[in-house]
């Protein structure tokens, strides 16, 4: 593979896909580059899914400019795309009078920052709302302008809505060199070939410093700070929470905190357990960190029904060397813009930061906006959400939709296809479950794994042997050989 592009973009999480999204509304011939078969396959698949209000960071560095701008903006962006979104505030919980002052040094901060409507309330109204936190609660930081949110889901609507309008993500394609002559970037080498390009934007989360060096920039470093979860399935709501509380922060980040999910599900975590630079991909999870995340998640849930567990997971952030956000063009390299260190609030900061950079693309190129520039991207069926009258007249006009693959989430084969067939489609069984829920309930695809792997096999045209988890080499099936041997 040889080709021609304007903007290379590597990385395919919250960060590069918001940042395509952005590409794709200017006549500028935009590429993604994934390693992985599926995108949001880093960070952005295990976080905390909260759009923060912008409170926490400091005042003028571009973790708080980002922040509170890319709140504002997934604002217009959740009915344009139709993103999973639920605008359902946020508590900062404070247990003595020395957290108390932090609460108010909090919202100092939040207004200096532009953050709206924030206020300090008593333990006493936070518990009105959420009446299963603890009664040691003095009082808490109200955020209404957060929320919670999918972040799968979000990466794969700015991804499809960039596709629509002709960019393109090429996955499992690595990057193995950047080709630099006279001191500027001329092409990104890949497993798959060379993308001959002027700008190459690196997103390339927890590996972001990698990639930098590739292009002769090595002036900051990332380190990986992992983050272990515990995920409850949805019958424990009722004992939790209904929105995210947080613990006073600390320096290690905003601590571990009990929080609902857009699909009713709750999680408490995570942890912050600084990794070595070796370990950047390590998502294990430990029974220490466990044990960690529960002791402290009961100081503000006492109750937390832990035989209600689903499952556990981790997640590595990608801790820059500076402190802040890495935005903008390179002092070392002409064409390599950087979007490195993007931990949290990078979620909420996606759509910001791409519009950040590429507004600095679109004035230094002159590029001109695309007149037929399309919003939205196509419908994604739900069927269990709807009406029983619209469900008979989907079946009538696919009969897929009448066959239930997860019996958990009520997912049917109907809606597995088109997820297969979507713009960037689903190619493994993460994939799927990602994309329709299918394998998420109380039994985690104990059921419908099977089939779900029949049918990415039936629909890919590829044998059950080539079907993946989720990453590169994450077979599941293998041929016997003759004589029974594996």
């Amino acid at each position: 593979m040889t080709k021609q592009a304007d903007v290379v973009v590597i990385g395919g999480g919250i960060t590069g896909t918001a940042i395509l999204h952005e590409l794709a509304k200017y006549n500028l011939r935009a590429v993604l580059v994934e390693q992985e078969p599926e995108l949001a396959a880093g960070t952005t698949k295990a976080n905390s899914a909260i759009l923060h209000a912008g409170f926490d960071a400091p005042t003028g560095s571009m973790k708080a400019r980002m922040n509170v701008a890319g709140n504002a903006m997934y604002h217009d962006l959740k009915d344009e795309l139709d993103l999973d979104i639920r605008w359902s505030g946020s508590y900062v919980a404070a247990l003595d009078d020395e957290q108390m002052a932090v609460l108010q040094e909090l919202l100092e901060r939040g207004n200096a920052n532009g953050v709206p409507g924030l206020k300090i309330v008593s333990g006493d109204e936070m518990r009105k709302e959420e009446p299963n936190v603890s009664k040691d609660i003095k009082g808490a930081l109200w955020a209404p302008s957060a929320g919670i949110c999918w972040p799968f889901g979000l990466a794969l609507a700015f991804a499809e809505n960039a596709v629509i309008n002709g960019a393109e993500v090429i996955r499992e394609c690595q990057v193995t060199g950047i080709t630099v002559e006279d001191g500027a970037v001329k092409a990104v080498e890949t497993d798959k070939g060379t993308i001959e390009t002027k700008y190459v934007i690196n997103a390339a989360g927890v590996h972001a410093d990698e990639i930098s060096r590739l292009a002769g920039d090595d002036s900051f470093q990332i380190h990986p700070r992992r983050g272990e979860y515990i995920l409850f399935d949805k019958t424990a709501q009722k004992d939790l929470v209904y929105s995210p509380i947080f613990p006073t922060p600390t320096k290690m980040g905003k601590g571990i905190l009990v929080c609902a999910t857009t699909h009713g599900n709750v999680f408490v975590g995570p942890n912050a357990q600084d990794m070595p630079d070796s370990e950047k991909d390590d998502t294990a999870v430990t029974i220490p960190g466990m044990d960690d995340i529960l002791d402290k998640a009961r100081r503000l849930v006492p109750n937390i029904p832990v035989g209600a567990t689903i499952t556990e997971f981790a997640g590595v952030r990608a801790v820059s060397s500076t402190g802040d956000f890495i935005l903008g063009p390179s002092e070392k390299t002409k064409g390599l813009i950087q979007a490195a260190g993007i931990q949290s609030p990078g979620l909420t900061s996606a759509p910001a930061i791409a519009k950040y950079l590429v507004d600095g693309i679109v004035a230094e190129t002159g590029a001109a906006a695309k007149t037929d520039y399309k919003k939205g991207r196509p419908a994604q069926p739900c069927f269990r959400m709807m009406a029983e009258a619209d469900q008979k007249a989907l079946i009538a006009k696919d009969p897929r939709y009448g066959r239930v693959i997860c019996r958990c989430e009520t997912i049917t084969e109907g809606e597995i296809v088109d997820a297969i067939h979507r713009p960037v489609g689903a190619r493994t069984v993460d994939g799927v479950k990602r994309r329709t829920r299918a394998g998420m309930g109380r039994c985690q695809g104990g059921f419908c794994g099977p089939r779900v792997t029949q049918i990415l096999s039936r629909e890919l045209n590829i044998p059950v042997t080539e079907v993946r988890k989720e990453m590169r080499n994450s077979y599941m099936f293998y041929n016997k050989e003759s004589g029974g041997k594996a």
